[in-house]
């Protein structure tokens, strides 16, 4: 019985000791930006879901689709179901690392370069993506930045010949992640 005792404690220190590793945030925002003659149009979500391990390096970020926001209600209705069709695709999610991690001083305030890659996915449809971004840690707590360009035909997402002046053919996307600590 001593052995469990002792066994337990040590497998949650060593849980403990790794969470002081790991940051996560489930108020992430994502905005993207379509910029055309005819109209812009830009949604925003700010409920995405991050777990950034400072040990690591290694991110994910995960976000549903029907929780864009948009200016127009007709909008947001032909996105989720003519172009991402999020019945269908749900979520969008980027797995990756943060190149060189340990350039990050965690323990001290300011804003530090970070490059960023790893596996975007869209409309079920999966590329690399390579950017760059920040991670500005500001009372221990970082927050990370990051924006990138997409092509829609590279995520198989068709606009159709009525609409083609209105929207572009590429979509810029921002990325916002305020972490806390993550505890067991």
């Amino acid at each position: 019985m001593k052995n469990i005792v002792v066994v337990v404690c040590l497998l949650l220190a060593a849980a403990t000791v790794n969470a002081q590793d790991k940051f996560f945030t489930r108020s992430g925002k994502v905005t993207f930006f379509s910029k055309s003659d005819m109209e812009n149009i830009e949604a925003v979500n700010t409920k995405g879901t991050s777990v950034l391990d400072t040990k690591t390096g290694q991110l994910e970020f995960a976000v549903l689709l029907k929780a864009f926001e948009f200016e127009k209600e007709l909008m947001m209705e032909h996105f989720n179901e003519n172009y991402v069709e999020s019945d269908k695709y749900p979520k969008s999610t980027f797995k990756g690392t943060v190149d060189d991690i340990s350039a990050v001083n965690f323990q001290k305030d300011g804003v530090y370069p970070i490059k960023l890659k790893g596996q975007f996915t869209l409309h079920g449809v999966t590329k690399e993506v390579l950017t760059d971004g920040t991670i500005e840690v500001k009372g221990g707590k970082p927050t990370g930045k990051a924006s990138f360009t997409i092509l829609l035909a590279d995520y198989n997402i068709v606009v159709p010949n009525v609409v083609k002046d209105n929207i572009s053919k590429s979509v810029k996307i921002d990325i916002i992640a305020a972490y806390e600590k993550m505890s067991l």
